[in-house]
């Protein structure tokens, strides 16, 4: 398991580790499944080729916030917290595709309420093409003794 990372180890401009993933019928399948998106694009190759007039089944909505999500918080360790996350699907990501999601620190702040937040903006890739953008903003300790997962009502300013 990750260590917590602490704001102060954070600075506008640092990049994150990147994250590659190779992509199977079966990540495609059991992300629709789990998010219960029984749409056929997202697991019948024929109606997705067919009628959707795509190259195969793809990764749907949910699937890909899942990664997303995962990526941010395997860098900030159990300790981080989303607060709010936006993302520009551009293009499909397909079954044979390699995912490669890398991010930089483009925001560090510490709100009114002393909760540590990191700005990110994230990008998957897929080869040459930039397949989805996203902006993150991640709540992170500002010590040791803190946790973003403890605060709520007033203490938790999205």
């Amino acid at each position: 398991m990750t260590a917590a990372l602490i704001l102060s180890q954070v600075a506008v401009g640092d990049t994150l580790p990147t994250l590659a993933v190779d992509v199977t019928p079966t990540t495609v399948v059991l992300g629709a499944l789990a998010s219960r998106d029984w749409r056929p694009m997202h697991h019948d190759y024929k109606f997705a080729t067919e009628r959707n007039g795509v190259a195969d089944i793809f990764l749907n909505t949910p699937n890909q916030a899942a990664w997303f999500e995962r990526y941010v918080t395997d860098w900030t360790g159990p300790k981080g917290r989303l607060g709010r996350m936006t993302f520009r699907m551009k293009t499909s990501v397909f079954p044979g595709d390699r995912m490669v999601f890398s991010a930089v620190v483009t925001a560090v702040e510490t709100d009114d309420v002393g909760c540590g937040w990191v700005s990110l903006d994230v990008s998957l890739t897929v080869g040459e093409r930039v397949a989805t953008t996203c902006a993150v903003r991640v709540a992170v300790p500002v010590g040791e003794n803190d946790n973003p997962w403890r605060r709520r009502g007033d203490d938790w300013k999205v």
